[in-house]
């Protein structure tokens, strides 16, 4: 989960987007909301939306925003049973719409290719206009052991083809990867991520560097962690 916002207010007062993702089918979504609508109305459209069509979540993964750290959240969260995990990885943007655009078609592409299916026929278990699960059109209606047993299958097909569209991209990116290793006098740059009303450089939340430094390397601490002579 997460929210895209600041948006120019449509005709209905809805100036944020809710992005609500299926890590497995990877099937979004987009929910418009208003910025200051109040949680137990985000609590309302969520039961409605996605508790009604899917089920409860086991877990879910979203960011620090105010909203998803709240007591009320939390809480609520508790009560349906589903585990909830703060996301820690930092996603650099890019330079651009076009860019952005080209990087989510992309993926897309890449996901067609390791499922063999489009998000549809992954999510609902059928093609489009056909009745039954995985089944072709005018194919015999299976009963309920026959589908759940089918079902599984299918489900763990997608967890294959997946997991082997992983692995690709893996053994691509380590023949390119070449480890790096510093000595104490080296002098490096450190990643920082953007934090909300944070102000470096004259630059504040999203034009801040990425990289600030040179620091010296003090001392070597394990592997890949070293101490550095921070200001």
């Amino acid at each position: 989960m997460d929210f895209i916002t600041k948006l120019p207010k449509s005709s209905h007062g809805f100036d944020t987007i809710w992005v609500i993702v299926d890590r497995l089918t990877k099937s979004v979504h987009f929910l418009p909301i208003r910025e200051n609508d109040p949680l137990d109305k985000l609590a309302r459209l969520y039961l409605n939306r996605i508790v009604a069509r899917y089920g409860i979540p086991v877990s879910i993964i979203y960011d620090h925003d105010g909203r998803f750290t709240s007591n009320f959240w939390k809480s609520f969260q508790k009560a349906l049973g589903t585990d909830i995990n703060m996301s820690t990885t930092y996603d650099p943007e890019t330079d651009g719409q076009s860019e952005r655009t080209i990087q989510t078609h992309e993926d897309m592409l890449l996901f067609y290719a390791s499922l063999k299916v489009v998000p549809y026929e992954a999510l609902y278990g059928r093609k489009f206009q056909s009745p039954v699960c995985w089944a072709k059109v005018r194919e015999a209606q299976l009963t309920s052991p026959e589908l759940i047993q089918e079902t599984k299958e299918k489900i763990i097909l997608i967890k294959q083809r997946i997991q082997a569209a992983q692995d690709r991209q893996i053994s691509y990116t380590d023949l390119k990867r070449k480890p790096m290793e510093f000595e104490v006098g080296d002098r490096v740059m450190l990643k920082v991520s953007p934090w909300k009303g944070v102000v470096r450089f004259g630059k504040r939340g999203k034009l801040n560097p990425r990289y600030v430094g040179p620091f010296k390397v003090l001392a070597k601490v394990g592997k890949v962690a070293y101490r550095l002579e921070l200001p």
